[in-house]
């Protein structure tokens, strides 16, 4: 009789002990399998799940860069290029006529505008060259006198017409020499009666060099200085000949500087390379070019690609799942996504994006870190 209480008893605890788990399985089985239901359904039980709180108007001061989307795809190609003045950006200047360096104006990295006197040469042939303009000057008051002379001798009728008619050509041909003098004078940088002349810049810009000193000997052409305008620059880039024809003008470059910074710019001009070389793709800025001599690398969204591409550092992988963070009103919301070949700094996005929306760039693993951290505080 006593080992049938104890049995009983045994029996009974044993039934206790189970209701108890099977409690207990249900209590924190139920909520999930709701949560999953409400997920099926469309409903969404957790509406600030994959939310953080983070307003877009401060994620710039939280280290957290905004971008948007871009098209290209798998187009893109990695350039070297560099910056260097434009074509028209820079002015090699010689000295009119051949004579002796006076002395000189300006030294290199001297800022000149128009017309700023760069150095003052002394010249018998420019000396010459005056003498012969004023001589051609003095020669037309004469004509003219004479022909004026003329003419009131021919309308009192003491001279012939024909005399009144070789006087005024005369004065013709010594106008016409007066204008060959002046021409020649100019060309020869207008010197002065005692063969001075002052050679001035022709742009406004930096001297980069000169290529004279005090009492050096000049031939006519001579490099006296060499200019150029600062802010005619443009973006050069070396093209492999076989991605040619992947690029053409109006194509938007992102430059990397070398601080870390970037550059936007449109393509101007492609031209093959010669005997195998490089191609050469040239570049205007958008907005203010770095320094000349700037050494860049660029990503050059090449052809009419139209696949969704974001930067490498914005796909962040939640619970094994690629996801980017879309900026919303009040915070960024993590968004699964398919991803598709990266490179260049950039990964194809072939779904989960529309293109439209504004999403973290540099920073995301930020707001993944961030998020993570409530997570956890909500399983606790």
């Amino acid at each position: 009789m006593t080992i049938d209480r104890k049995f009983l008893a045994l029996g009974a605890a044993g039934l206790v002990a189970a209701g108890g788990i099977g409690f207990g399985v249900a209590r924190f089985t139920a909520p999930a399998e709701v949560a999953q239901a409400g997920h099926e359904e469309g409903t969404e039980t957790h509406p600030r799940a994959g939310f953080v709180p983070l307003k877009p108007a401060a994620a710039p001061a939280a280290g957290v860069d905004i971008v948007q989307p871009e098209r290209g795809g798998g187009a893109d190609l990695l350039l070297a290029g560099r910056v260097v003045f434009a074509p028209n950006a820079e002015a090699n200047v010689g000295a009119p006529i051949g004579g002796t360096v006076v002395s000189v104006h300006v030294a290199a990295g001297s800022r000149v505008g128009i017309g700023t006197a760069l150095a003052t040469l002394r010249s018998a042939d420019g000396a010459a060259t005056r003498a012969a303009l004023d001589a051609a000057a003095a020669g037309v008051d004469a004509a003219r006198a004479g022909a004026t002379r003329e003419r009131r001798l021919f309308d009192a009728g003491v001279s012939a017409r024909q005399d009144w008619e070789a006087a005024r050509a005369t004065s013709l041909k010594a106008e016409a020499e007066l204008r060959a003098a002046r021409a020649q004078t100019a060309a020869q940088g207008s010197p002065g009666s005692n063969g001075l002349l002052v050679v001035r810049s022709p742009i406004a810009g930096i001297v980069n060099r000169i290529a004279v000193a005090p009492g050096s000997v000049i031939a006519t052409g001579g490099e006296v200085a060499t200019l150029a305008n600062p802010t005619l620059v443009e973006l050069l880039f070396d093209m492999p000949p076989a991605s040619l024809g992947l690029v053409h003008p109006g194509a938007t470059i992102r430059a990397q500087l070398p601080g870390g910074g970037v550059i936007d710019a449109v393509v101007t001009a492609v031209a093959p390379g010669t005997g195998g070389a490089p191609g050469i793709v040239r570049a205007r800025a958008i907005g203010a070019a770095p320094p000349v001599g700037t050494i860049l690398s660029a990503r050059l969204a090449a052809g009419s690609g139209t696949a969704i591409t974001v930067p490498s550092e914005a796909v962040q992988t939640i619970d094994g799942v690629p996801s980017v963070f879309v900026a919303e009103a009040g915070g960024f919301r993590a968004r699964p996504v398919v991803t598709g070949p990266s490179g260049s700094g950039r990964t194809e996005i072939r779904q989960g994006l529309t293109g439209t929306e504004r999403i973290a760039g540099t920073g995301a693993f930020l707001l993944k870190a961030e998020l993570a951290k409530g997570e956890g505080g909500h399983e606790d």
